[in-house]
This record gives structure tokens, C-alpha cells and sequence, in this order.
């Protein structure tokens, strides 16, 4: 039997070998955090080579994602799909092994990290999720959601911003099964991070209430006391401060940054062996490694015997069962959709002025007891964001019976909170803020775009219509930005109809996430007949039309659709023939067959307006460089919003002008 040194220096060749092979990667950190992740798999991770999605399996999150070659040569040595050749092809086109790991590549690999900070942020978003389905699925005796989070970091990951957002609500929500294990090399790229980096990192994590230890990250005995130590303690996650020496093993560039983000190079790699006893070529592993490492007897006897308890579990409560099955498959409810097309068909709001923010809370009501998996949060503006509907359980660390997190003002690490929580699976996460906040939070929103995780990305005070707060609250080119992310979905509504619509289409959108874009300031209910509401989905459709071919077609999106149809309406164009065209989301639009967008925006109609209160220039795709737009391509300013509007352009007068205008041309 080979011993866990050896077992440990397997991840440590493989790692150099595989990043010498490709001239490009990190092996200093998965040669460093070796032992650790040996005692960790070998001695504690619960989970299935066989069957990586198994829903109880322990969560393993690679933070410092630089350092991918260690689980994807710990996936390959516990019996994974993840072969040798997988390995040669190290950040190779296609390959399974890219350069940091990303979900849906590799089987076993639970969360895209990279961007520094956000992969110990989804594993508080998957310690939140077992957390929540654990209180509302266990009984007594069946505990069938019972598992750790377990997550590895470095110095860079603590030096982020968003690691001080995560950490710091893990420990107030007391997330007993996260324990995390800080790589404490004392290096960056840039050399020894004394000369940044003098956070007293143990005292840091105390402070938010975590249990804390330091340990010998190259004593397994250690490691194994403390990870025995952190499982026990129940009431608040757990951080193992690991010395570690980087690029372990190697003669002369472990402990350098010389051996963080380059191959070690050839000459050093055989050095490498000779210092570890190594005894084998690139990318050998010996039978006795293999035998020591194989995990999936032990895997399939794991999830055996949890079956058989979920197994007497069905047999005790059927209909939970049936549930807790349907929400790990990530299936909406029988009659979903029919109830949900009932509500919006429903909505009449003549008489009535609202905020699209409002009607979202609205189809919150609505929909929140057809979906016990919604689960939603805001970043300290439940009130304003309107997510704080009658339904909702805030999860505390006495009350994990929840379906909502008050994430307190961290725009950013609600966002990667949300991802985890939608990996985990069960659940699915919507969090709010200010659309001006999403420049906080954007490089979440990319990473769950990348990962097309359904997250639901609530933004309300969507532009200078929420008025005396100012240009630092009014969001301008944050839309046609955020429209410009591949995989991401989002919606700005003109009223009611069109909100539920797309809250109704976010949460069927299984493919990636969603941006709802919504009013703070009240906007009018729109006519529409019953095959205009069924066009809602199609991303763009029409709304005010005249008979025949129109002369000029007016497109706008949410408070500006109304703007839209005064000047459709308007005396001077009363002899004119148009179309009003509400697109409130373009990706959509764009994806319908292209019989459907030549009927809504004939290609014979080169006289368009394009109305929204955004930055212009995503819009001449529509439009032509002949066509108008009429949006803000400067800040906004602090004053009422109806002032506002008249000062930047947006009234009937403006609309009518360049209508006018453009068919003067003709």
C-alpha cells in the first residue's frame, strides 16, 4: 500500500507534469496544498466517481482556480472520467481540462473559478443551499441532506473584496458545514506578500465568528485532527490556516513565486522527481498509486446506503420524496406553466399606475406558492427592490427554515452566493439591488452567464426616472452593457403584463441567468388583446399598429413604451401610419425565427425611432445609421424624474420631431 506521501506526490507530478506539457498553467499551488487534499479525499470526502451528481456528495470547491491540475489530477486518481489523456490535454482547445476549472468540462468539478474570491463565495451559496433544503427535507431519522462544503483558497482569494463579503455572513449565518482551508504560502505572483498582504488573517475570520485553526499543511496527522475538530463544531464554519510551502518539492523554486504561475521547466521538473523519489515518467502512475487513491467501490457503497434510506424515506413520506426529487432534477411543478400564463392573463391595471418594481413583488405573490423553490435575498433594499413578499422565511443562524437571505450591502458576493446556491441545486436564487449596484456585482453575473446557472438578477431603479438621487444612482449604459454578456437574459418591462411575463420566462429559463430591469417610478398598464399578451414571450412584439404597411415603426422598452404610444397616439401624426414595437428583451427577439422579426420590424421600413433611457449605442442594429435613437449618452442629474425627462429629451414632442423628421427624408 503506498503511503500518503506518495499518494500526495502523485497530485504533485501530475500537476507539474501536466503544466510543463502545456508551457502554461500554476503547479505551485496544487504541489503545495498536496497533503491536504490527499488526507481530504482519503479520509473524508463523501462522494461517487460513478455518479458525480449525486445529490447528498459532498461539495468540493477549488477557490485559488489557478490551481486546477490538483482536482483534476484528484478526479483522475478517485475513478472519475477524467482519463490521462485528459491530463496530457492540460488547457488544450475542447479539452475537459482547461486552464482553470469550469463547470460542465470535467465530471466533479462543481463551480467555474478563477476570478479570485468568488469560488469560496459560491461555496457559502452551497453551504446556505444544504443548509435551507436540509431544514425543509430531513425528518427525524432521515437525514438525506447531510453534507459538508469544502472549499480551498489562497491569499489572493483573502486579499479580494468580495472573500470579506462571504466570509463575514457565513459566520453570522453560522454555516457549521463549510470548512475551508487557506493555502498559507506567502506568495502572489508578484514574490512574498508581506509587502501587500499583513491581514492577520486568523483573527480576521474570529472576528466573523468562524472556528479557526493553524495547522501543518504537510502533516497529515494534523491536517486529519483538524478537519475531525471543524466537522464537530456545527455552529460555525470552519477555517484551517495551512503552512504550506508553494511548489512543494521542488529543489529550488518551492517557496519562490518563480514556481506560481510557470512551468517549472524541464531540468527542474527531473530535479522534482529525484527530490520526491519519484521513480517514474511523466504522466505514470503506478498500480499501487491508483489502488490507493481509487475511490469508486467506496463511492458506490456510500450512495448505496443512502439510498437505501431515502428508499425508507419515500416509503415514510411519498410526497416529499416525489418533491425532493422533481427539485434536484431542476423541474418545474405539474401545472407550472398554465397557472402562471392564468396569473398574467389576469392583470388589469387600467386604472392603475405602478412601478414595474411593484408589479414584480406582485408576481412574487403570485408565484412564490406555486414554487416552493424560489428562494430570494436582496443586498439591504428589500423594501425598495420589492423581493420582500408575505411569504418569505429570512434564514438566521437559529432559523435555517428559509427562503431568503438578507445579504446585508454586498452586491457583489450576493451575486456569487446566489450562483453557489443554484449549483447546489434545489433551489432557485434570485437576488435584488439598485441596476446602478450591478457594476458592483458584474463579474458574478459574467461568471454565471459562463456557467448559465438559473440566478435571477433583480434590478430595480433602472434609470434617471428614479430622480433626486442623482447621477450616482442613475444607471446609464449599466442595460445595453449588461445585454452585451453571451448566455445572459434580460428583461426590461413596460408595465404589469410584461413584468410577470418575464418573471414567468426567467423562471423557465434553464440555459443561463436572467436580468429583470425594473422601474422605481409608476408606469401606465398597456391595452393588449390576448395574442399580444402570447407575444410578450417572443421578446419583441407589437403593440399599436395601423392598417397596412407601416410609414415608420417607433421601438421602445420599459417607462419608455408609454412615451412611445403618446406620440402614436399624438394629433401631429395622426395622418401618418405607424407602429409602436415593445421590445423589452432583445436577445429573445433575436432568437425567433426570422419570419417573426421581419413581421414586427419589416426590413421595407427604414424609418425608425428606438426610445430607452440608456445609453444609445447597442440600438442602430435596429435602427440603421439613418434611424434615430433617442436615449442618454451623458449622466444623469438630481432632480424630480418627470423634470428630468423633459431635460434630456424624452417627451412626446421629441419623439413626434424625429418621426417627422425621418419621413421628411422619404
Amino acid at each position: 500500500m503506498a503511503s500518503r506521501k506518495t499518494l500526495a506526490n502523485a497530485i504533485r507530478v501530475l500537476s507539474m507534469d501536466a503544466v510543463q506539457k502545456a508551457n502554461s498553467g500554476h503547479p505551485g499551488a496544487p504541489m503545495g496544498m498536496a497533503d491536504i487534499a490527499e488526507v481530504l479525499y482519503n479520509d473524508f470526502m463523501r462522494h461517487n466517481p460513478s455518479n458525480p451528481e449525486w445529490s447528498d456528495r459532498d461539495r468540493f470547491v477549488m477557490s485559488n482556480g489557478h490551481g486546477s491540475m490538483l482536482p483534476y489530477s484528484v478526479l483522475h486518481l478517485t475513478g472519475y472520467d477524467v482519463t490521462i489523456e485528459d491530463l496530457r490535454n492540460f488547457r488544450q482547445l475542447h479539452s475537459k481540462t482547461p486552464g482553470h476549472p469550469e463547470h460542465g468540462y470535467a465530471p466533479g468539478i462543481e463551480t467555474t473559478t478563477g476570478p479570485l474570491g468568488q469560488g469560496i463565495t459560491n461555496a457559502v451559496g452551497m453551504a446556505i443551499a444544504e443548509r435551507a433544503l436540509a431544514a425543509e427535507f430531513n425528518r427525524d431519522d432521515f437525514n438525506i441532506v447531510d453534507h459538508f462544503t469544502y472549499v480551498f483558497l489562497g491569499d489572493g482569494c483573502l486579499m479580494e473584496g468580495i472573500s470579506h463579503e462571504a466570509c463575514s455572513l457565513a459566520g453570522t449565518l453560522g454555516l457549521g458545514k463549510l470548512i475551508a482551508f487557506w493555502d498559507d504560502n506567502g506568495i502572489s505572483i508578484d514574490g512574498k506578500v508581506e509587502g501587500w498582504f499583513l491581514d492577520n488573517t486568523p483573527q480576521r475570520f474570529e472576528a466573523y465568528g468562524w472556528h479557526v485553526v493553524e495547522v501543518d499543511g504537510h502533516d497529515p496527522d494534523e491536517i486529519k485532527i483538524a478537519i475531525e475538530a471543524a466537522r464537530a463544531i456545527t455552529a460555525r464554519p470552519s477555517l484551517l490556516c495551512c503552512k504550506t510551502q508553494i511548489g512543494f518539492g521542488s529543489p529550488n523554486k518551492a517557496g519562490s513565486h518563480t514556481c506560481h504561475g510557470a512551468p517549472l521547466g524541464e531540468e527542474e521538473v527531473e530535479l522534482t522527481r529525484e527530490a520526491l523519489g519519484w521513480e517514474h515518467a511523466a504522466f505514470e502512475i503506478p498500480e499501487e498509486v491508483y489502488q490507493g487513491w481509487n475511490h469508486r467501490t467506496a463511492g458506490e457503497a456510500v450512495e448505496a446506503a443512502w439510498q437505501e434510506k431515502f428508499d425508507a424515506y419515500r416509503a415514510a413520506y411519498p410526497e416529499l420524496a416525489d418533491e425532493f426529487e422533481r427539485r434536484l432534477a431542476g423541474e418545474l411543478p405539474a401545472g407550472w406553466a398554465e397557472e402562471a400564463q392564468a396569473f398574467v392573463a389576469s392583470i388589469d391595471e387600467a386604472a392603475e399606475t405602478r412601478a414595474t418594481r411593484q408589479s414584480s413583488l406582485a408576481a412574487l405573490e403570485a408565484f412564490s406558492p406555486l414554487l416552493p423553490e424560489l428562494f430570494g435575498g436582496s443586498a439591504d433594499l428589500g423594501g425598495s427592490n420589492g423581493t420582500e413578499w408575505s411569504g418569505h422565511r429570512p434564514m438566521r443562524a437559529e432559523s435555517p427554515a428559509a427562503n431568503y437571505v438578507n445579504y446585508g450591502v454586498r452586491e457583489f458576493g450576493m451575486s456569487a452566493m446566489m450562483n453557489g446556491i443554484a449549483l447546489h441545486g434545489g433551489f432557485i436564487p434570485f437576488g435584488a439591488t439598485f441596476l446602478v449596484f450591478s457594476d458592483y456585482a458584474r463579474n458574478a453575473v459574467r461568471m454565471a452567464a459562463l456557467m448559465k446557472t438559473r440566478s435571477i438578477f433583480v434590478y430595480t431603479h433602472d434609470s434617471i426616472g428614479l430622480g433626486e438621487d442623482g447621477p450616482t444612482h442613475q444607471a446609464v449604459e449599466h442595460t445595453p452593457s449588461l445585454r452585451m454578456i453571451p448566455n445572459l437574459s434580460l428583461w426590461r418591462p413596460c408595465d404589469g403584463v410584461e413584468t410577470a411575463v418575464s418573471w414567468k420566462a426567467a423562471i423557465e429559463n434553464d440555459k443561463g441567468p436572467t436580468c429583470l430591469v425594473l422601474s422605481r417610478q409608476g408606469l401606465r398598464h398597456q391595452q393588449r388583446d390576448a395574442e399580444q399578451i402570447a407575444a410578450i414571450e417572443h421578446g419583441g412584439y407589437i403593440l399599436r399598429d395601423c392598417d397596412g404597411k407601416p410609414d415608420a415603426i417607433i421601438i421602445a422598452t420599459g417607462s419608455e413604451v408609454e412615451l412611445a404610444v403618446a406620440a402614436f397616439e399624438a394629433e401631429a401624426l395622426e395622418d401618418k401610419k405607424l407602429r409602436v414595437v415593445s421590445m423589452p428583451n432583445t436577445a429573445v427577439f433575436e432568437q425567433q425565427p426570422r419570419e417573426y422579426r421581419d413581421a414586427v420590424l419589416p426590413p421595407g421600413v427604414s424609418a425608425r425611432v428606438v426610445i430607452e433611457a440608456a445609453a444609445t449605442a447597442g440600438w442602430y442594429k435596429y435602427v440603421g445609421l439613418d434611424g434615430i435613437v433617442i436615449g442618454i449618452d451623458s449622466f444623469g442629474e438630481s432632480a424630480p424624474a418627470k423634470e428630468l425627462f423633459s431635460y434630456f429629451g424624452f417627451t412626446v414632442g421629441k419623439v413626434v420631431d424625429a418621426v417627422s423628421s425621418l419621413l421628411g427624408k422619404d
